[in-house]
């Protein structure tokens, strides 16, 4: 991939994914209108967040093996244009049901934005220096579009319904097709990676059967016969995971890169993550509209001190990563987490609302400082034929957290504490998965793959 507009390009595939991930956010500020407008019942809103982000989720990881492919600037174009339909689907929804799998459609277009952008930009910017960089660029208009859904949210749904927080999408998709029809060039993988359609059926199914049990379990009781079968489905799923994949010469889900002990980590990372963060979204929102009484615009302001702290520390945070690595900010985003989650489980009705916005802001440095790191960690190391592959599997591990976030946030007691421990778990990934041996067993899984990074000869 050559161009002599890097940084043009790169402020595509940003444009293109503040809109994708900005919709995970935005949507939690009008739940409680959507309820109120669709009779919703509080799983139906947890399925309308998460049937975006569970099918971002599951199908990451194709939708970048199909990039290296057919072409990454095709299948981004492609993916806009799904994307938008699925957007305006959504604004025109007459029912709760209809809303749902309008927002899957849309999230099929999302996965085909998400992975396959990273790696554009990852393919762009080769030096290490600049990529880091380019990363931290990336990372903070990625966490920044969370933190803006909700005020972006509030201004729509009080202005003009919650049906604009999806329509506003449609211009900005089809200005982004038409840049990235002109300025992005196209690329391709070396060596193309073949289907795996078995191994896309079983992560569907096991991320699908934990989503839905998870939400569904306080309804129906977690000794239901189905949510036991959810479960065991589940676990089926794994075991046929763990049997097939290795069989084949291209697994969808490639089990040789978690040899690598930096890689493994940052899918834990990016899983442990954005599943605190996922609970936040889906809480914090509900708390500030249905126990504090405040409207969706007010609600999403009270969410603004998280904005800043991500658009100062995530520019930041690439360069440090790119000059001194991935520990320090990890560790300070998993020591913010935790706090934010201790600090959140004493928030009531009558909270001074200073201290509700103080506790919102360590959430901001989380955000801030923890994306840049995990996709950098992921892709270290890694030959360009895998790029895209591990790209995913970042991107995988960053939805699957949020789906599972969403799902959590309604089934669990003390959830708050829930998120001090996850912030936790994330400190002591930072460490165990920064050091000298996690930069050793990377270096040896990255040779696993050195015969994938050559051509296939021709004739």
């Amino acid at each position: 991939m050559t161009t002599n507009r890097p940084g043009l390009v790169l402020a595509i595939c940003c444009a293109s994914i503040v809109v994708v991930v900005m919709d995970i956010s935005i949507v939690t500020v009008a739940l409680p209108s959507i309820r109120r407008d669709l009779g919703a019942s509080v799983s139906s809103l947890q399925w309308t967040v998460d049937a975006y982000t569970l099918v971002l989720a599951a199908f990451l990881v194709l939708a970048g093996s199909a990039a290296d492919r057919f072409g990454r600037r095709r299948v981004f174009r492609c993916g806009l244009a799904v994307f938008g339909l699925g957007s305006l689907l959504c604004s025109l929804a007459p029912g709760i049901g209809w809303l749902i799998a309008a927002r899957a459609l849309q999230a099929a277009g999302g996965t085909m934005l998400n992975p396959v952008a990273m790696a554009i930009v990852a393919t762009t910017f080769p030096a290490p220096a600049e990529r880091a960089r380019a990363i931290g660029v990336f990372g903070s208009m990625s966490g920044l579009a969370l933190v803006l859904g909700p005020i972006l949210g509030g201004v729509l749904v009080d202005g003009f319904g919650w049906r604009a927080v999806f329509w506003v999408n449609v211009p900005i998709i089809a200005a982004a097709l038409v840049a990235t029809t002109l300025f992005v060039p196209e690329s391709r993988a070396p060596r193309a990676r073949r289907f795996d359609p078995v191994g896309q059926v079983l992560v569907l199914l096991v991320l699908g059967s934990v989503v839905a049990a998870l939400i569904e379990a306080p309804r129906l009781g977690w000794t239901s016969p189905w949510i036991l079968g959810l479960l065991a489905l589940a676990g089926l799923g794994v075991l046929g995971l763990l049997r097939y994949e290795p069989r084949r010469a291209d697994p969808l889900l490639e089990l040789r890169l978690f040899r690598s002990i930096a890689f493994s980590s940052a899918i834990l990372m990016a899983l442990l993550a954005l599943c605190g963060f996922g609970v936040f979204l889906f809480v914090a929102t509900r708390y500030l509209q249905e126990v504090r009484g405040m409207t969706a615009l007010a609600a999403g302001l009270c969410l603004l001190p998280v904005g800043p702290a991500v658009l100062v520390l995530s520019p930041r945070t690439g360069r440090v990563v790119g000059t001194r690595g991935p520990r320090g900010p990890l560790v300070v985003a998993g020591t913010a987490l935790a706090a934010g989650g201790a600090a959140a489980a004493w928030l009531g009705p009558a909270t001074p609302l200073p201290l509700v916005l103080a506790t919102f802001l360590l959430f901001g440095v989380f955000l801030g400082t923890v994306n840049p790191p995990i996709t950098n960690t992921a892709v270290a190391g890694m030959p360009g034929s895998m790029a895209g592959v591990a790209a995913s599997l970042a991107s995988s591990g960053r939805q699957t957290g949020t789906t599972l976030g969403v799902a959590l946030a309604g089934s669990a007691s003390g959830v708050w504490w829930l998120v001090a421990g996850l912030g936790a778990g994330l400190v002591a990934l930072a460490l165990a998965g920064t050091g000298r041996r996690a930069a050793a067993t990377a270096h040896r899984a990255a040779a696993l793959f050195d015969e994938l990074s050559r051509p296939r000869p021709t004739g």
